[in-house]
């Protein structure tokens, strides 16, 4: 609860920063955008890697191998990735760079699956 309160704390400042910094230099305000993002980012650190551990725990005691949970956790970390750097290009109104890290985000996410989709694969085939 405590680390959300800082990021809400952060958010609100930053923003209310920006948009009085963009009028006057416009740059600056992309660049405090930045900072506030990864300060808040930061903040959220502890809570992903409480998340990182329980599926692991959890992957445990289902029986999954890390060849079948990593794959899903690469995963995820591209998509948000991909949407934290498309919306950063976004906010720079570089709305074509945006579109093309989307694609290269999907496209990375298929790539990290094919080990997930051969095994889902090869499991199919065993039952056949």
């Amino acid at each position: 609860m405590e680390s959300v309160v800082k990021i809400a704390a952060v958010a609100i400042i930053a923003a209310l920063c920006a948009v009085v910094i963009k009028k006057q230099v416009p740059e600056m305000g992309l660049v405090l955008g930045l900072l506030a993002g990864a300060l808040i980012l930061s903040f959220s650190m502890p809570a992903l890697k409480s998340i990182k551990e329980l599926m692991e725990t959890l992957a445990d005691a289902a029986g999954l191998s890390p060849a079948v949970l990593t794959p899903v956790v690469k995963t995820v970390g591209i998509a948000i990735l991909t949407k934290l750097t498309a919306e950063v290009c976004r906010d720079a109104k570089e709305g074509g760079i945006a579109a093309f890290v989307e694609t290269a985000g999907a496209a990375g996410a298929l790539f990290v699956c094919l080990p997930l989709m051969d095994a889902v694969l090869s499991m199919i085939g065993e039952l056949l």
